[in-house]
């Protein structure tokens, strides 16, 4: 279809002359109204004009508007406001040809509480509403466990709760460790302690070097009096700040910025982000963005920085390798969201330009490990559609697996994987409800109805191939359910364990082809199986501990109507513990303050059965 057969089944030419030349936001529809791509405009009728000229356009919107069948338009006040919408729109509604971010979760700080006499340190995510000293993001809780560490090691600033710090009556383990100096029970005093938070404070501000430099007078002084235990204490406190030294490169005593690097091959993107703070580098964040065909990497870096910094801190910085589109007007955006003014570099010198080619070197080197990864997953999906005797290479799959302890806290878990390996935001967990005991036959149709029921009605994409942790009896219900919900494109295999229930002997059944396999134990497709089979045992596995783990913790009677704190107390103390009270009859039950008669009977009900 060429632009004319668009232009003319959309009737450009009436919409284009009513629409205003205002800020705002456009949104390109296909037939269906799946919404294909979010747009902003500083001048809607000049940007969305551009769509339908007979020449110019890229192969990429040659693509999206012969799949165009309608344009909606939303008004704004400022290109800005413009901005925060169209990032609004694209994350919830994750268009296919615009450049998607896949990062919803929060990062974790260091945390200095500042409210207490003695303050405590603390990994902390969320919002930041506590009175107190925030430092990072740091780009995953590893890196803030081993700055934690290292700061318990060196400055032995208590990092226990709150609840456990007021109630002791006695040092704790971390203080015969030397990892702490017992504020609790007084071993320290305040202004003592309060020396130590100080140098925590340079240490995490990134003045390193005056803090160095007064533990070396410090260290010194010690010596001269003779008190060559705190000489000691000194001494060790600044080779450990040297270690970190000699690790992190430090750009500048209040060096604070965000280091962006952007590089593309084989159609898949890949951002570097290293995350600089008070000089010092806290680590770095890979991130690779769905992005539409002939994207280049200032325009992937466009999206990612709205996307990205309209979510999470930004730093008084941003470096970018290549040239942001409407930089101007990021930077606007970013600064009155952060009530400051925020920079946004490129092309810099010097040492910003190290850490820059440090950047890019990193996410050539992360891409070429996916596209690797990514080649292996192509080649064994190869050879799972030869031996499966598929027409097309699956591009998606599913599998399921049942777990639980002797028919308790009963889960079963399906996991996805596509064409770059493991889907986790498709994953999904079923906790089986209303079945007898053990009966995997049931569980299994009843996480096969939820899920397939949904994917239908929900007109969602469904698998070519949907592995069955389970011999027979498992493929055969999953059989049943896709026949009666009349969904005949999918190819349900069995994964069963061999003889000797050896990872290698699996045995393959696939009902619908009426064969039973065997494959090589060298075979990549029955390692892509396995791979996948391995992976829904895990997740399967993995909420069932969770869902025991919760049920055990409640106790029976909190799941009883009626039953708050006080009166469980009271029942708890008049009995001497939950086993006396399920032992307990009607009367009895009824002579503890607080409980009715007709409540008695629910709690004797509870424990005998209502019967």
């Amino acid at each position: 279809m060429d632009t004319a057969e668009y232009t003319a089944q959309f009737n450009s030419g009436d919409f284009l002359r009513t629409l205003s030349s205002r800020p705002g936001v456009y949104r390109m529809l296909d037939a269906g109204g799946e919404i294909l791509y979010v747009g902003k405009a500083r001048n809607l009728k000049k940007r969305v004009s551009s769509y339908f000229r007979k020449t110019g356009l890229t192969p990429k919107t040659q693509a999206l508007m012969q799949q165009m069948a309608r344009v909606e338009v939303t008004l704004t006040h400022t290109e800005a406001e413009a901005l925060i919408l169209e990032n609004t729109l694209i994350k919830r509604h994750r268009p296919r040809y615009n450049v998607l971010l896949r990062d919803d979760k929060s990062y974790p700080f260091i945390y200095l509480s500042s409210a207490d006499d003695y303050p405590r340190l603390s990994v902390h995510r969320g919002a930041r509403r506590k009175k107190g000293r925030y430092f990072g993001p740091y780009p995953s809780a590893g890196a803030v466990s081993e700055t934690l560490h290292l700061l318990q090691k060196t400055f032995r600033v208590r990092q226990c709760e709150d609840s456990f710090f007021r109630n002791r009556s006695r040092p704790c383990l971390q203080y015969q460790i030397k990892r702490c100096t017992a504020p609790c029970v007084g071993l320290i005093g305040q202004r003592e302690y309060a020396e130590d938070v100080r140098h925590t404070l340079l240490f995490l501000e990134g003045k390193s070097s005056a803090l160095s430099e007064e533990l070396a007078e410090r260290m010194e002084a010690a010596a001269n009096k003779l008190d060559y235990e705190a000489a000691a204490l000194y001494r060790d406190q600044i080779a450990s700040v040297s270690l970190v030294q000699e690790r992190q490169y430090v750009v500048g005593e209040t060096g604070d910025m965000d280091i962006l690097a952007c590089v593309i091959s084989a159609g898949v993107a890949c951002v570097q982000i290293f995350f600089i703070r008070h000089g010092v580098n806290l680590g770095n964040k890979l991130f690779f963005p769905r992005i539409p065909a002939d994207s280049d990497a200032g325009d992937v870096l466009s999206a990612f920085v709205t996307q990205y910094y309209l979510e999470h801190p930004v730093p008084a910085a941003l470096l970018t390798s290549h040239p942001l589109q409407d930089k101007t007007l990021l930077q606007q955006v970013l600064s009155e969201r952060c009530g400051r003014k925020v920079a946004l570099l490129h092309g810099v010198r010097g040492e910003k330009a190290r850490w820059l080619a440090l950047g890019v070197v990193n996410a050539e080197q992360a891409l070429a490990a996916r596209l690797g990864s990514q080649a292996g997953m192509r080649q064994r999906l190869l050879m799972l559609q030869d031996v499966l005797r598929l027409e097309d290479t699956p591009d998606r799959l599913e599998c399921f697996d049942i777990s639980h302890t002797q028919g308790e806290g009963t889960v079963a878990s399906c996991v996805v994987f596509d064409q770059e390996g493991a889907r986790k935001s498709d994953y999904r967990r079923f906790n089986i409800r209303d079945i007898v005991a053990g009966d995997d036959y049931a569980a299994m149709e009843q996480a096969l109805l939820r899920r397939y029921t949904r994917l239908k009605k929900d007109e969602a994409r469904l698998p070519g191939v949907l592995l069955i942790d389970g011999g027979k009896g498992q493929v055969n219900v999953a059989c049943r359910v896709l026949e009666e919900l009349q969904i005949e494109e999918i190819l349900v295999v069995g994964v069963a364990k061999g003889a000797e229930r050896r990872p290698g002997l699996e045995i393959l059944h696939v009902p619908a082809q009426g064969r039973t396999l065997e494959l090589d134990a060298a075979s990549p497709a029955l390692h892509l199986i396995q791979q996948i089979r391995d992976e829904a045992h895990r997740f399967a596995i993995t909420g069932h501990r969770q869902r025991r783990a919760r049920a055990r913790r409640e106790s029976s009677l909190e799941s009883i109507p009626g039953i708050g704190p006080r009166r469980r107390q009271n029942l708890l103390k008049q009995f001497g513990g939950l086993q006396e009270v399920a032992r307990a009859g009607v009367e009895d039950l009824h002579k503890v303050p607080g409980i009715s008669r007709e409540l008695a009977q629910q709690i004797y009900d509870t424990f005998h059965g209502d019967n």
